[in-house]
Parts: structure tokens; C-alpha cells; sequence
């Protein structure tokens, strides 16, 4: 039965991303997910390029991987310099690794202009570089960078690179859109052409300059590539590379060939998230597969069918890639988003209840007014709990005074909150300062709350959205905040509306607040 092996580049060619940097700690940590998802080989760096990716590989060899093979990617020999007198070749070498990967150059324009070497002078390169490489590695690979722009400019000169790395005894050749211009038709042409005449495995190595990357890859297995390299989350140079997070499932789901377990695939959102978090970088809600609206229905006659039939609106189950359906609240619900949102946050109500006129048309009111509730789930779940008399009031505010001073123009300004509530029959009045208005009225609330709910100590503001709803009236237009807020177990999002800043962001607390004690209050 045919299969395909995952190579993931994500922390090298992933790492060239803008924006994106792991230190040793955080690839070593990556690889173990990946290992843990079943990926054949990850490319772990560039050894004789940086002190941090040499320090990487002696450290990863202590490293126990189950399932993955790690790889260290070089390139050939420079020109008049014999391999075993080549700094990165011996940098390969002694990264101990059992897979090294060298690139070497096809397109005869790079041979001329980039290297300055005649095109004889790089087949010899190439050869030499591989033939020592693979007397002392286990598995020898060889990247054909350009290739596919080297084909079309001069196929003869391209294939003759390519048999010089198979007598050399590459174990696998892959064929690279380094520029990611190439479009799927001409992936399939070339690949099927290559293929004809290469007696080893070959693998594919796309760019996403052309939005094509997953496609074009999907096109290569489909030609008879046997590898397949690419990167979680589609990160890379410019404008990324193949998203492995797209090319898993399409590999394994649409063209029924194994690559990794179904419960391994399982995973795939678990390692998406995960790689996005040490990157310190934001999920990209609306990725294929893994990303959070990749299942999200909003509007009411999706909801209705994919509530009978799944099918009737999504591609897969969402189970099979590590995620779930999200029934989304807008003023496009219907009533059977508010149905499915009540059975998710365990309300017992019936198809016939009177109150799901009532949540629909205040609903839909609130939204008129600039409210929006499919990024604020939590604000609604209270909201429909609000309505249908479930949820008591954890506190009352008596009154609250921000106050901003700025002393001196080379000072920063300081924020001061002062706040009372009640709470039950007490009454507390404290004060807090803090950054900015919000933060410090953040402060004031929580403290004055804190010795009444100690649980709110483990919950912090992650991250705080303003956006003006209002063209045309400046400073008094009318904002939305949105805030998104956690603890060690979750995370969600509420929403405030006004013309004032301050008493948005004192709703969208207010919500975060009551969401975080509503979690741990079965009762509301």
C-alpha cells in the first residue's frame, strides 16, 4: 500500500518567517510534538550556520523520538574546496544526525550568477558533496532548489543535476519552488516528466508566493512524490510555506493515502496551536482544518441542516484533525442557533419555549447597536442566561471614578480606579492603580472583589480590542470592546458597547468577571 512521508521544516524554513524566532528550548519542545504527531523527519536547522541550531542538535540527541527522524540540512561544497575540507560539510557530519539534507543549485542562471562556476563545475560539486556525505550519514537527501523554475528555463541542464545526485546515492531527491511561482499544472507536468526518469524516491518542496503551495503539493503526491515537506501553520520566507496543517488531512482524508495514524491526525490542532503559542504569535482563526471558524456556522439555515446532517455544510468531521463544531450568534441567527448554543452551555430549553423569540429579537437589537457576539461567546452565554432567570448577580456596583493625570509632558500619565461594590449585604470600597483607565479600573474591580471570589486571582486579561463603530463623529463615536481573558483552563471573549471607552470596557470586564465565577457556580 503506498504512503507518504511528512518532513517537516518548520524549524528552519519556518523560521524565516517575519516575526517568528524559537530559542533551543522551544524547538526541542516542537519537536517532541511533532514526533508525538507522527511526522517521518524534521529538519531541525542549519549547523554551520548559527551557534543556536549547533547547540540544538548536541541537545536533541538526548532527546528519545518515537516516530521522527531528525535531519540537518546544509548545502554542497564550495567551489575548489574538497568536501572533507568544507566547514558545513563537517558541520553536517557532526551533527550526528541520522538524515542529513544538502540543497544544491539546478537552475543554470543561479550556476552563472549566483555561484559564478560553469555548469560541469556544479554537477562535480554536487556529486563530490554527496558522495562523501553519504559515506558517513545514514540517509543523504538531496534538495533541488529552483528546480522547477531550472526546468522550465533549461530541462536538459536541470535533469543532468539530478543524476548526478542519484549516482552519488542520494537516498531521495526533492524537487523545490523556491520562488513559489510555479502554478499546479505545471507541478503535475514536470513531476510526472521527472518521475519517467529518476529511479529514487522523489519529494516536493513548495513556496506560497502564488497562493499554491498546498495545492501544488497535493498535485505532486498525486504525480508520484513520496515526500512531502512543509511547515505547521504554513510559516516560512515572504509569503510561507506549505501548511502541513492543510496537507496532512488532504493527503490522508481526500486521496485515501496514508501518511500519519488517524489518531495521530487527531492531534493536528493540539500542534498547530501549540507551535502558534511558542511563537507568540495569534492563531489564524480562519486557517483550514485547524482553525477555529474552519467549523463555525452562523448563519440560520447552515445551522439548521448541519445540526441534522454535518455533512450538509462541512467537508469532514472536524474530529478527525483535533476540532469541533461552533455554532456562531449573530444577527443572522436563527432559531436554531440559539437552540444548539443553549445545549451547549447545558440550558434546558425546549424547540417551543417562548424565551427564543425573546433572545432572538434582543439579540439581534443589541446587535443592531453595535454589540457582536460570535467573537464574544461568553458575553452571550450570560446573555441567555440574563434571560431566562439562570444566573444570579455576584455583585452590585454602588459607583466608580477613573482618573488620569499627566504631570509633565516627559512623564508617563498615571491611571487611578476607585470603585464600590456591594456584595451581598457588604458593602467595599477600595482603589487600584494601573497603565492605562481600563487597567487600573481592571485592578480596582478585581481587588474588590477578590477576598468575596479568591478564585478570580488565577484569571488574567490576555488581550483587549477597541474598534469605533461610527464613521463621522470623532472622538464621540460610538466603540466596541472586546476582551479575551483566561485562567490555567480557558480562555474567552466578552463584549462591551458605548460612546464612552470606559464604560464599554467596564461591560466587557463585568462579563469577563461573571463568566469566570459563572465556570465555577454550576448554579449561575
Amino acid at each position: 500500500m503506498r504512503a507518504i512521508r511528512i518532513y517537516d521544516t518548520t524549524l528552519r524554513d519556518g523560521t524565516q518567517a517575519e516575526d517568528v524566532s524559537f530559542s533551543v528550548e522551544d524547538k526541542i519542545r516542537i519537536s517532541k510534538k511533532l514526533d508525538e504527531l507522527g511526522v517521518h523527519y524534521i529538519e531541525g536547522g542549519w549547523p554551520g550556520s548559527n551557534p543556536k541550531d549547533m547547540r540544538f542538535f548536541r541537545e536533541i540527541r538526548d532527546i528519545h523520538l518515537s516516530n521522527s527522524k531528525m535531519v540537518a540540512l546544509g548545502s554542497t561544497t564550495r567551489k575548489g574546496t574538497p568536501p572533507e575540507n568544507d566547514r558545513n560539510i563537517e558541520a553536517l557530519v557532526n551533527s550526528h544526525t541520522p538524515v542529513v539534507a544538502v540543497v544544491g543549485k539546478t537552475w543554470d542562471l543561479h550556476v552563472r550568477d549566483a555561484l559564478r562556476i560553469s555548469l560541469l563545475e556544479n554537477l562535480e560539486i554536487i556529486s563530490s558533496s554527496l558522495r562523501f556525505l553519504k559515506s558517513h550519514v545514514e540517509e543523504v537527501f538531496y534538495d533541488a532548489e529552483h528546480f522547477f523554475d531550472g526546468y522550465k528555463a533549461n530541462p536538459e541542464y536541470a535533469r543532468k543535476t539530478l543524476q548526478s545526485a542519484v549516482d552519488a546515492g542520494a537516498d531521495c531527491i526533492t524537487l523545490c519552488d523556491t520562488n513559489g511561482g510555479t502554478m499546479p499544472f505545471e507541478i503535475e507536468k514536470i513531476v510526472g516528466e521527472v518521475r519517467e526518469e529518476i529511479g529514487i524516491p522523489l519529494g516536493i518542496h513548495t513556496h506560497n508566493d502564488s497562493e499554491m503551495a498546498v495545492a501544488n503539493t497535493v498535485l505532486a503526491v498525486q504525480s508520484g512524490v513520496e515526500l512531502v515537506q512543509g511547515t505547521i501553520n504554513g510559516y516560512g520566507e515572504r509569503c510561507g510555506n506549505a501548511n502541513l496543517c492543510s496537507v496532512i488531512p488532504a493527503i490522508k482524508i481526500k486521496l485515501k493515502i496514508n501518511c500519519i495514524s488517524g489518531e495521530q491526525m487527531g492531534r493536528l490542532r493540539e500542534v498547530s496551536r501549540f507551535v502558534d503559542e511558542l511563537a507568540n504569535l495569534r492563531p489564524n482563526k480562519h486557517q483550514p482544518y485547524v482553525g477555529n471558524s474552519a467549523f463555525a456556522h452562523k448563519g440560520g439555515i447552515h445551522v439548521s441542516a448541519v445540526k441534522r446532517n454535518p455533512e450538509t455544510y462541512e467537508h469532514i468531521r472536524p474530529e478527525l484533525v483535533g476540532n469541533r463544531q461552533r455554532i456562531l450568534i449573530s444577527d443572522l441567527a436563527g432559531k436554531s442557533n440559539v437552540l444548539s448554543k443553549a445545549s451547549e452551555y447545558g440550558i434546558d430549553l425546549k424547540d417551543d419555549s417562548p424565551y427564543i423569540l425573546e433572545i432572538l429579537e434582543e439579540m439581534k437589537e443589541l446587535e443592531n447597536q453595535g454589540y457582536q457576539f460570535e467573537g464574544a461567546d461568553a458575553s452571550f452565554e450570560i446573555f441567555m442566561k440574563k434571560a431566562i432567570g439562570a444566573k444570579r448577580k455576584h455583585f452590585d456596583l454602588i459607583g466608580f471614578r477613573v482618573i488620569d493625570e499627566k504631570a509633565r509632558d516627559d512623564s508617563p500619565p498615571l491611571s487611578e480606579a476607585t470603585i464600590m461594590v456591594r456584595v451581598g449585604g457588604t458593602i467595599e470600597h477600595t482603589a487600584a492603580v494601573g497603565n492605562g483607565p481600563v487597567n487600573a479600573l481592571d485592578n480596582a474591580l478585581r481587588k474588590a472583589l477578590e477576598k468575596f471570589y479568591p478564585e478570580l486571582k488565577a484569571m488574567e486579561l490576555i488581550d483587549y480590542k477597541v474598534r469605533v463603530l461610527s464613521t463621522g463623529e470623532g472622538t464621540a463615536a460610538k466603540v466596541r470592546v472586546l476582551i479575551e481573558s483566561g485562567d490555567q483552563e480557558d480562555k474567552w471573549s466578552t463584549v462591551g458597547v458605548s460612546q464612552n471607552i470606559i464604560e464599554a470596557s467596564w461591560h466587557a470586564l463585568v462579563d469577563s468577571i461573571d463568566y469566570k465565577l459563572l465556570k465555577g457556580n454550576k448554579d449561575g
